[in-house]
């Protein structure tokens, strides 16, 4: 099993593993993942790694059908810029390929943020970490789990 759900096990947190048949000609991961599993795509939330103007790298996680607001995210920062990671910096710092970043069990804890709109959900999928394998959970779980701060993050 992967990082991600070794981490929920050992936490004893609730949470479901919906897996799919991924599909590697597919660009668009979170999209996939909403489409293959029958799930709105505002449930599914997609984790990205930023850069920061100061060096940090931090994890946003954002719903799928939204674009990552970055001037958002370096003020949830405390940063001036942001923007996105290299996808190689990524899989080193998370330990996960791109397409299968969970926000659970990588490499190096990272500051997180997650998008405000997940507080009104009873339960968001992120991924499993790997490719066609989403976690179905508390947003609260995950905020707890991995020190995430709530912040608007996401643009339509």
């Amino acid at each position: 099993m992967t990082p991600a759900v070794k981490t929920l096990e050992k936490a004893g947190v609730p949470f479901q593993l919906d897996s799919y048949a991924h599909d590697p000609r597919t660009p668009a991961y979170g999209e996939e993942a909403a489409r293959a599993l029958g799930l709105p795509a505002d449930e599914v939330y997609k984790t990205l790694l930023a850069r920061l103007d100061d060096g940090r790298l931090v994890v946003a996680i954002v719903p799928v059908p939204c674009q990552l607001d970055l001037k958002a995210l370096a003020r949830a920062a405390g940063a001036r810029k942001a923007s996105l990671a290299e996808p190689a910096e990524a899989e080193r710092a998370t330990g996960y390929v791109v397409g299968g970043i969970s926000p659970l069990g990588q490499r190096k804890r990272l500051a997180t943020f997650l998008d405000e709109s997940a507080r009104a959900r009873e339960a968001i999928h992120v991924s499993g970490g790997r490719r066609g394998l989403e976690i179905r959970l508390a947003p609260g779980d995950l905020a707890r789990l991995t020190g995430a701060r709530e912040a608007p993050l996401a643009r339509r």
